[in-house]
């Protein structure tokens, strides 16, 4: 993996521990499509699921090429990191430890508050795993006032 960082920047693998959105797009005949997902940074490789009602891992089964953007932006401190990923992904089997860590990063580890949707995994779900290939990481941060 090729890491271009800009002229700021930050410790990539610290950015990807926190429960931020990434942003999937991916080809369609129609052209882009893009998809928000939660994240698990595992392996150099970032893990989402996908459930049977998703296009996406049916989009990544005829394209694999796919880029994934990830922001942390605060506007009261103007804190802008931006992570743009380039790669290429996978539909992998479904496994059930690799949801909970993922859940546990953004509902927290007591899982008896966490809703039915979560704790009660389809094993027809699948994981997209992205592998990669360049990452852009930039601190487009501001001063503010």
């Amino acid at each position: 993996m090729q890491i271009i960082r800009g002229e700021r920047s930050f410790d990539l693998d610290e950015f990807l521990k926190e429960p931020l959105f990434a942003h999937l797009s991916t080809a369609s005949p129609e052209g882009p499509r893009e998809s928000p997902v939660w994240f698990l940074w595992e392996d150099q490789c970032l893990w989402m699921i996908g459930t049977p009602g998703d296009s996406f891992p049916l989009r990544i089964k005829k394209e694999p090429k796919c880029a994934i953007g990830i922001v942390d932006f605060n506007p009261a401190t103007g804190k802008v990191w931006h992570a743009g990923f380039r790669g290429k992904a996978t539909v992998e089997p479904f496994h059930f430890d690799l949801a909970r860590r993922l859940f546990t990063k953004y509902l927290g580890a007591n899982e008896t508050t966490w809703d039915a949707r979560f704790s009660n995994q389809d094993p027809q779900n699948v994981f997209i795993r992205f592998v990669p290939e360049t990452v852009v990481v930039r601190d487009q941060s501001y001063d503010v006032f």
